[in-house]
């Protein structure tokens, strides 16, 4: 047994005398020794019992744990997988500086020494040839309890399906316990040292005659539990309390006999069935041999069910993580709509025609290419391809071309074996590959080198694609968009691009229009980004005043969505709780519009005659910028030169 005192720190002179073979220690509610000291971690450490011994285990606490011994201090970090086993006398150390907290240790054996009457060691446990020998019905009943196990659909099941077929065939029995290693995820993947301080924990009692699991903890037998674990044996202790004296599991628990039976996989103890008669009679060793064949096939059981457990937890928490990314990806490229995808803001006809167009490429297989100048949201229309589509639920991935150099971009797009090159110390997946099922969109595809453009052709071609350094390709199922805010055809006649690739990828074209086109969209995208930085920020606005308004809709946005997301991005930091954002916030190059906005607008009068006062303004001005061009104004204004010579006469110019 093992008693912790707390000897320094705000909870001094408190005692643990734990029952458990884990001890968990920390300042929050539910530890077994609670430790309110504020530099102690919620969740600092834990005791367990491994079979022989106590281990203290660190539980990667903020300020760290040591064992202070005879004068020695030994830290307990990642040097020793942040376990030492613990010895009578030790102080443990929790904190550090002055800020510490120490807990003196008390260890001394059991008085628990059940006298073993048989003791087979794992390896010998093949018992099955003489079962057939001697009982064939006893073979048959072991074979259905062996089947029922190994179709039992979880941990759960197959634990009870033990317990039941324990008591079908030792029929002595009267209790059934089953212990287990209390291995976390982390702890089913470390070396079998580390795992040794796993500790033991009772999951199950089955009483024979009742159906639902015992209310009450069962004590475990513990010097025959720890035979079973050190030796690596299945052991039976007949007629303990006549035999073994003042063992105090044993005689509080009335155990006449006891059988200790491991489960194991390899070189692991994953646990014991620990099977009782308290009432008359002595388990025997043929008792032991028919447990012990059950106990193989048992064992193999609990190792799967565990394993599928962890599998199933993991599914579902890479489900949820998938889940929370694929929305925070969409809330970073605009929000998303009811149907699924990030939300499009725009009513105008250039926007309107776009949609159009998007709905009906959306669920083929062919290659969109999106263009549009710098900042008019390409990347945004491409998650919509992905989003909209059946491959919503694979992978969308994303790649700027000119974001890397050849090297590089290539070993990303395509992947490398491990050796390939220097620095390749380990095989890695291309973007090719983790997008396999759904879609991968290449920005700035104009900006890939040519050599590169050869391998892109070939995956279109081919749908194959070879890593750097392999000999073999592989097929990967992957929707490619790309964009492009060049002119395709003009980087194809200077040579820049190849003319095969530029036929594959422009099969569907998607041109965004540039913000100046559309903007009666304006107020709708600025009012978005308002209520999104209002509320990042923690500052609500009453919105943008009229005027504020026009000079937005006014000012041509040369950079497009993302100039006025930035734009309003600042507007919010810097307009009061509350207030409404007016034109003297705006950067100087919109307010250079105000002056703009006043010197057209027109004196009173009809329609006609205010319409006709802006008309002749915008001639003047057209004239104005280009030096009197009527060649170049024209073209500016978008009308024949014919054109604005008519209109030129009719206003007396």
């Amino acid at each position: 047994m093992i008693r912790l005192e707390v000897t320094r720190g705000e909870s001094t002179g408190t005692t643990l005398e734990p029952s458990t073979d884990v001890v968990r220690i920390g300042r929050a509610e539910g530890n077994d020794l609670v430790v309110p000291d504020t530099h102690v971690s919620s969740e600092h450490a834990k005791i367990v019992f491994a079979g022989e011994r106590y281990v203290l285990v660190d539980q990667r606490s903020t300020n760290g744990t040591a064992i202070l011994r005879r004068g020695e201090r030994i830290v307990i970090d990642d040097s020793n997988n942040r376990e030492a086993p613990l010895e009578d006398g030790d102080v443990i150390e929790l904190g550090s500086a002055d800020r510490i907290v120490h807990l003196t240790v008390t260890v001394k054996d059991d008085a628990d020494d059940a006298r073993v009457f048989a003791l087979k060691k794992i390896e010998d446990l093949v018992p099955q040839a003489l079962i057939v020998e001697k009982d064939d019905n006893r073979l048959r009943t072991l074979y259905e309890a062996q089947k029922k196990i190994g179709s039992a659909p979880d941990l759960a099941e197959v634990l009870v399906a033990i317990c039941e077929a324990s008591f079908t065939l030792v029929p002595l029995a009267t209790h059934v316990t089953i212990i287990l290693r209390d291995d976390d995820e982390e702890g089913a993947k470390a070396p079998s040292p580390a795992r040794a301080a796993a500790g033991y924990v009772p999951v199950m009692t089955r009483v024979r005659g009742q159906e639902a699991p015992s209310s009450s903890p069962i004590p475990i037998t513990r010097s025959v539990f720890r035979k079973v674990v050190t030796e690596r044996a299945a052991v039976v202790a007949a007629d303990a309390p006549s035999e073994v004296g003042q063992s105090e599991s044993l005689m509080g628990a009335q155990i006449r006999s006891t059988l200790g039976i491991p489960l194991w996989k390899g070189d692991d103890i994953l646990g014991v069935i620990q099977v009782d008669n308290r009432e008359s009679g002595v388990l025997t060793s043929g008792d032991l041999e028919i447990m012990a064949v059950l106990a193989h096939n048992a064992s193999l059981a609990v190792a799967n069910a565990r394993l599928v457990k962890r599998l199933r937890a993991a599914e579902e928490r890479l489900k949820k993580e998938n889940t929370f990314l694929k929305n925070k990806e969409q809330e970073r490229r605009g929000g998303s709509r009811a149907g699924g995808g990030p939300e499009i803001i725009g009513k105008s006809a250039p926007m309107q025609a776009l949609l159009e167009q998007l709905e009906k490429v959306v669920n083929t297989r062919v290659t969109v290419l999106i263009e549009g100048e710098t900042g008019v949201g390409k990347e945004l229309i491409a998650a919509s391809v992905h989003y909209r589509s059946n491959r919503r639920e694979r992978l969308f991935v994303g790649q700027n071309c000119a974001a890397m150099p050849e090297t590089l971009l290539e070993s990303e797009l395509f992947g490398h074996k491990k050796g390939s090159f220097t620095g390749a110390h380990e095989d890695k997946k291309g973007l090719f590959e983790i997008a396999d099922g759904g879609t991968l969109f290449l920005d700035e595809v104009t900006e890939m080198p040519v050599s590169l453009q050869s391998k892109l052709l070939r995956v279109l071609q081919e749908g194959e694609v070879r890593p750097i350094g392999a000999t073999a390709e592989k097929k990967v199922n992957v929707r490619i968009v790309t964009a492009t805010n060049r002119n395709l055809e003009k980087e194809v006649a200077e040579g820049r691009f190849r003319e095969d690739l530029y036929y594959r990828l422009k099969v569907f074209p998607l041109r965004v229009p540039p913000l100046r086109e559309r903007r009666e969209d304006i107020p709708l995208i600025a009012e978005h980004f308002l209520v999104r930085f209002s509320a990042e920020f923690g500052k609500p606005s009453g919105g943008f005043s009229q005027q504020t308004m026009e000079l937005l809709q006014g000012y041509d946005w040369p950079g497009n969505v993302r100039e006025l997301q930035n734009e309003v991005q600042r507007l919010c930091i810097q307009v009061d709780a509350g207030g409404f954002i007016t034109p003297d916030m705006l950067s100087p190059r919109l307010r250079q519009v105000e002056g703009m906005i006043e010197r057209v607008r027109p004196t009173r009068g009809t329609l006609k005659e205010m319409m006709d006062q802006v008309e002749r303004w915008l001639l003047i001005e057209a004239l104005r910028e280009h030096q009197n061009n009527k060649t170049a104004a024209a073209k500016n204004l978008g009308i024949t030169r014919e054109g604005l010579h008519k209109k030129l006469r009719s206003f007396g110019l």
